[in-house]
């Protein structure tokens, strides 16, 4: 009765606030209250982060504003090519970075609250500029986290404690041009902070050639965010965020492929003279009301995304050289809700659970030009619309049960509800362990079972009747409903720290996956299609290193990994009938999967206002050919830049940075255009020189 009474409390004191207590201070002291509501603000959302969000038995790779400003372009390097940097991502095309072997399934998280998926493009939606740190978590996660759970990019965004900003001009190669700007403040007990960046490139998308002078493949990206925090009192905070990301590419052309249709009396078509192209647009944003009260945490955050993507195709270009000529535009509205509880029972034990509810609204507005067969020069038009709204849920309850001063468990289980194209639910056990074997040795592993929902954003109307007998009939019509995936993942690794300046971790992990999700690029339009392996296994194992130093920080990361599925049961008729078959009695590699990734990077203070950073990617090449028995050729990428700090303003400083990415200029291929679900070749970016500037204000 006792305990049901504290509960009952705590949460009257979390519901009905008590008024604000003014903060005393000695006559000694002078009140600071913009320094007081740094302190109580940034120490009430880290605390409010450790409560909600328990890393044990997980794999946690962090990247402090600090560590993105030493890459060679800094806060200017686009978002994917940070996640680069950590181990066991490897690249890929079109902005894509894919993590243990999986494709995307990354869930992303702005301080701890769910950033629902928009549907998969070329742009970037997050801007780096906003950033105060960012935390890749994998291996065996806690029970709070669902649905997308090969790993969870958890950024802490920054906030308006300094009262200034940072206005910035990048500009250098393929015509580049990055403005940006940031700013943050405090007023009463308030905190702000914004960012604001542009983009003009002429290499907007990965060239398919591996010339340094890319054709038709021009973009413009706008990035703005917005942050705000106010404490209702010293236990209770809302926080709001909001978000926005316009892009708009040019899709670029291969010149020299020859025409396979005649539209009319064409038949001849010069594919340099395409003009594809593709408009994305996504909005999020959120407000949460985080409450603490004796021992008892809570956090409300409803959320919100839209996100739409629209392929314009040139019709008659698309019409002669692929029989098929889409305009396709895929909208999407989430609306959702999570909640997170934490009660610290006594010393030993943390209970934590909450629920998530979203409900997603999903548009497919597909207008086709094709070729009948009875009339093989005569276009047609084929409208395939549709729409859907589908339901996730989720639940979870977990125990973190301090046993020793040494030894933790967290353990727990999470129930999950799909309500879309198909019907699933699946109840998953989690458990994690850290044991902390002396100072400078802490060892962590576990086991979870994981349900993850196919993107629904990305399922469009069947299209296997609506094309037949035209010129993009499918080769076979079986397409049975894309499911979710169900997977046992085992994870064991070991932190080290050697010195004070030198730490070393060491990681495998074992997945065993039934209807394995993939995705694959199979029609003109560039978007994707989800679908099914009956089985799959992933497993492989991650090597990191790191040194601190006065004046050197550098790191590396080494990773092995192998990704395979057999027998495709889903959305069957993107595939033809020899690689269908020989997939159904055959492990074949994930279009995705690279054997070696790896990554490094040093930034060396030269003296006190200059530094000297570079870095690296190494790939052994991504998977190609039939069913996927072939891989392109390893590649390596190194950036360097040199950075200079000058004090031209009595209390604000000036940067100036000269960059090169691909120092050495290698030409390298990610994709040749063969494998399953490729649908086009792409090459890394040639050697690029820039200069940025940037003033504090």
């Amino acid at each position: 009765m006792r305990k049901w009474t504290g509960i009952l409390f705590a949460f009257s004191v979390l519901l009905f606030p008590v008024p604000v207590r003014a903060q005393t201070v000695s006559d000694d002291q002078t009140p600071q209250p913009d320094k007081i509501l740094h302190i109580d603000i940034d120490k009430y959302r880290e605390q409010a982060r450790n409560d909600f969000s328990p890393e044990t038995g997980t794999s946690a790779y962090q990247l402090d504003e600090q560590a993105i400003a030493n890459l060679p372009q800094g806060a200017d390097t686009s978002f994917d090519k940070i996640l680069q940097q950590a181990p066991g991502m490897a690249q890929d095309s079109y902005g894509q970075d894919h993590l243990r072997g999986e494709h995307a399934d990354l869930q992303y998280r702005l301080n701890g609250i769910l950033l629902p998926e928009g549907i998969s493009g070329f742009g970037q939606t997050l801007d780096p500029h906003m950033m105060q740190s960012m935390t890749l978590l994998d291996g065996t996660l806690p029970a709070q986290y669902g649905y997308r759970t090969a790993g969870v990019v958890d950024i802490q965004t920054k906030g308006g404690f300094e009262n200034g900003g940072t206005a910035e001009m990048n500009v250098g190669s393929y015509g580049t041009v990055q403005p940006s700007v940031t700013y943050g403040g405090t007023t009463g007990a308030a905190d702000y902070f914004f960012s604001a960046s542009h983009l003009s490139s002429d290499l907007g998308i990965e060239s398919p050639t591996s010339s340094s002078d890319p054709i038709h493949d021009h973009t413009e990206q706008n990035k703005q965010f917005g942050y705000a925090s106010f404490m209702l009192n010293p236990m209770q905070r809302v926080e709001a965020i909001a978000g926005n990301s316009i892009s708009y590419f040019q899709i670029p052309n291969n010149p020299g492929q020859a025409p396979a249709f005649c539209d009319g009396s064409v038949c001849n078509f010069n594919s340099s003279q395409l003009n594809e192209r593709q408009f994305e647009s996504n909005q999020y944003g959120t407000i949460a009301w985080q409450g603490r009260s004796g021992g008892v945490d809570v956090q409300f955050a409803p959320y919100i995304r839209s996100s739409e993507t629209h392929f314009r195709p040139d019709t008659e270009g698309d019409l002669i050289f692929n029989g098929v000529a889409s305009d396709v535009m895929y909208k999407d509205l989430a609306i959702g809700l999570q909640n997170d509880n934490s009660w610290r029972l006594n010393g030993n034990h943390t209970l934590r659970g909450g629920f998530s509810f979203q409900n997603e609204h999903i548009e497919v507005d597909n207008t086709s030009q094709v070729f009948p067969n009875a009339t093989p020069t005569v276009p047609a038009t084929i409208i395939d619309n549709a729409q859907k709204d589908g339901q996730l849920y989720g639940f979870y309850l977990q125990d973190e049960w301090k046993i020793t001063d040494a030894l933790t468990l967290n353990y727990g289980a999470r129930f999950d509800i799909l309500n879309a194209f198909v019907n699933e639910n699946q109840l998953s056990p989690r458990i994690g362990l850290v044991y902390k074997l002396d100072d400078r040795t802490t060892l962590h592993g576990g086991y979870a079972r994981y349900f993850t929902p196919p993107p629904m954003e990305l399922i469009g109307p069947s299209t296997v009747n609506a094309f037949a007998n035209t010129s993009a009939a499918a080769t076979n019509t079986q397409d049975d409903p894309v499911k979710a995936e169900r997977s046992h993942t085992f994870d064991i690794g070991a932190t080290h720290q050697l010195t004070d300046k030198i730490q070393f971790g060491v990681d495998g992990y074992y997945k065993i996956v039934h209807d394995l999700l993939d995705l694959g690029q199979f029609g003109s339009a560039l978007v994707y299609t989800p679908f099914n392996y009956e089985h799959g296994r992933i497993y492989g194992a991650e090597f990191t290193a790191s040194y601190t130093g006065k004046t050197v920080k550098s790191y590396a990361n080494f990773a092995w990994s192998r990704a395979v599925g057999r027998n495709i049961v889903s959305a069957q008729f993107n595939f033809g009938p020899d690689e269908l078959a020989y997939i159904a009695n055959n492990d074949v590699h994930l279009d995705h999967d690279q054997t070696f990734t790896a990554s490094a990077g040093v930034d060396y203070r030269v003296l006190p206002d200059a530094s000297v950073s570079v870095d690296g990617i190494f790939g052994s090449g991504l998977r190609r050919g039939f069913a996927n028995t072939e891989h392109l050729p390893w590649y390596t990428q190194f950036n360097a830049s040199v950075t200079q700090d000058l004090h031209l303003l009595p209390k604000d400083k000036t940067q100036l940075r000269f960059t090169v990415v691909n120092l050495f200029d290698t030409a390298y291929q990610l994709r040749d255009g063969s494998g399953i679900g490729v649908g086009a070749p792409q090459w890394g970016p040639r050697r690029g020189f820039f200069v940025s500037v940037a003033q504090e204000f």
